[in-house]
């Protein structure tokens, strides 16, 4: 990046930081730290509450998605609208007249604290373990961009987070989120533009899009219904309806955000202007990820393109492999080439036969530039056998730093920083509040102080950023970093909603009988995710219903027993 560049990302942050910081000074409590004394507005809060969704891994791991698999992704999504109804008519009043900090307070006023502690300890764990992944996810910029080891940028990427959510709480994560979507936005839209307008001059956005649907990257409606194929129609409608409706519903992460909301009207609407924008906006990003693929049809793409690893072959006893491989690569684009300008000019004329054939010449071509990638890999893990070897969180912002004009690469770096810091701020800052109103304020200091408790949060924010911070370290073996995230809070996440569906559904079922339920679907959970038998999206499904029908039946076997 060029110094300008550099002015522009870090006076960006500051700003964003120092804003979120004046915003949430004079927190007397933990109800305003926890809570931001439920004041905000509900565009405040339905910015809130996409912020904590749309962290860095949707920025950087989306695009990297839609180039190498396509926009089939965004079906994960398709759900979420209906799940942003229910929530509104159903979670968001009973909520708010109860009064509660977190969600699980309620669980224990209709069951009992060993259901509620329970409830908690599953959303710690997965909570804690994905807000790691979210702070790995921005490291990886400073890490290509310093081409230093990325366990230093996920140090200091953590340090920064961490520092202003324990000062501000949820006042400052709210304000600094409202003012990164609106940049985010803005940022986004420029980015779109920008991947069109370098395209050669005779291609256009049309003309991209059906290169890149001919090559099988616009895919986005599935309509089949195969339990192992991880994005449909159906798993997502089903499957994501569930995932969502738990994330929204029950993870604190989100409930502490529409929370903050001054009243069920604003807290409504703010939900119910996620459902509507969130899919446009995921939509948005994936496509901008094709027309990455599309530019990189006409312009030669990275043989890899984590530049650090890269770097660190090409320096090394390998370099002439390297090169020899990089020069078949170059040699296969050139191939690639003329396919793709005989296949514009097929799809200009509509001459079916010729498309059909340069297809099938451009599926051999990518089967060979396969190879040398994977004979390149291999070369990496004999030089380093804990080489990252999964660049493909990189593309993306490989392309950027690239070929965007100088200021411009600043802005839209610090986009998919800000995108991280509220995330993550959100998620720290949700895992403190159930730790100290679920764990600490219920078990260990009941008739505690409001300083104490404020100053518990504060400690307990600190821990959980530590412990993210850990976590982010290892968080490199995980793949793509977005379907890693949304993998682990389905292991947990369906069950968690099926404990709230007892709790607002089914009268008849107590603690003791959900409870036992809940850990015996956890169990199968894991054991089906274990085996391999369901995509994951299912899994949210299994959990809920599970839960729910595992509940009426030990409830059933109880009341039998009394009975006799």
């Amino acid at each position: 990046m060029s110094t300008t560049d550099w002015i522009v990302l870090f006076c960006t942050l500051l700003f964003i930081v120092a804003y979120g910081v004046y915003k949430s000074k004079g927190i007397q409590n933990i109800d305003g730290y926890l809570l931001g004394n439920k004041s905000l507005s509900w565009y405040h809060v339905g910015l809130s509450v996409m912020a904590t969704q749309a962290s860095a891994i949707t920025f950087l791991s989306a695009p990297g998605l839609a180039y190498s698999s396509g926009m089939s992704f965004v079906q994960f999504y398709f759900g979420l609208p209906l799940a942003m109804i229910v929530l509104s008519i159903s979670f968001v009043p009973m909520f708010h007249r109860l009064r509660v900090f977190t969600a699980y307070e309620f669980l224990e006023k209709r069951f009992d604290v060993r259901t509620r502690a329970f409830t908690a300890l599953l959303f710690l764990i997965q909570r804690g373990l994905s807000t790691g992944i979210t702070i790995y996810a921005p490291a990886i910029i400073l890490s290509s961009i310093l081409q230093i080891n990325v366990v230093y940028t996920t140090l200091f990427i953590g340090t920064l987070v961490v520092l202003y959510t324990v000062y501000g709480g949820t006042k400052a994560v709210s304000y600094t989120q409202l003012l990164q979507m609106t940049i985010i936005f803005g940022g986004l839209l420029t980015a779109g533009i920008l991947v069109v307008h370098m395209l050669p001059k005779d291609i256009g956005l049309i003309e991209a899009l059906h290169i890149a649907g001919k090559s099988g990257k616009a895919n986005a409606i599935d309509l089949t219904f195969d339990w192992n194929n991880q994005y449909t129609l159906w798993s997502g409608l089903i499957g994501g309806f569930f995932l969502q409706l738990s994330y929204f519903g029950t993870d604190q992460s989100q409930v502490g955000r529409y929370l903050t909301g001054s009243s069920i009207r604003e807290s409504r609407i703010g939900l119910l202007m996620n459902g509507l924008l969130k899919v446009p906006m995921q939509f948005a990003i994936l496509l901008i990820g094709i027309l990455v693929f599309a530019f990189y049809q006409y312009n030669s793409p990275p043989i890899f393109f984590n530049k650090y690893e890269l770097n660190k072959i090409e320096n090394s006893g390998y370099a002439a492999q390297v090169n020899e491989l990089k020069a078949e690569h170059e040699l296969i684009f050139k191939k690639k080439q003329e396919q793709i300008n005989r296949l514009t000019v097929a799809l200009d004329h509509g001459d079916e036969a010729t498309i059909a054939d340069v297809r099938e010449q451009l599926r051999h071509s990518d089967t060979q530039a396969h190879e040398v990638r994977h004979n390149l890999i291999t070369l990496m893990q004999e030089h380093d056998s804990l080489a990252d070897t999964n660049d493909n969180n990189y593309i993306f912002l490989s392309f950027v730093t690239e070929n965007f004009p100088k200021g411009l690469i600043g802005l839209l770096v610090a986009i998919v920083f800000m995108a991280s810091m509220g995330a993550t701020a959100s998620a720290i800052n949700s895992l403190a509040s159930t730790t100290v109103i679920d764990i600490y304020k219920r078990f260990v200091s009941k008739t505690g102080s409001e300083r104490g408790y404020l100053s518990a949060s504060r400690i307990f924010t600190l821990a959980w950023g530590i412990f993210c911070v850990i976590i982010a370290l290892y968080a490199s073996k995980l793949g793509n970093l977005l379907e890693a995230v949304n993998i682990l809070g389905s292991l947990f996440y369906g069950t968690i909603l099926g404990i709230f569906v007892v709790a607002f559904y089914v009268k008849r079922a107590d603690g003791k009988a959900v409870l036992w339920a809940a850990i015996f679907t956890e169990i199968i959970v894991i054991a089906l995710w274990w085996s391999d038998t369901m995509a994951f999206l299912w899994l949210n499904l299994v959990g809920c219903a599970g839960v729910v029908l595992f509940a009426l039946l030990f409830q059933s076997f109880r009341y039998k027993a009394y009975s006799t």
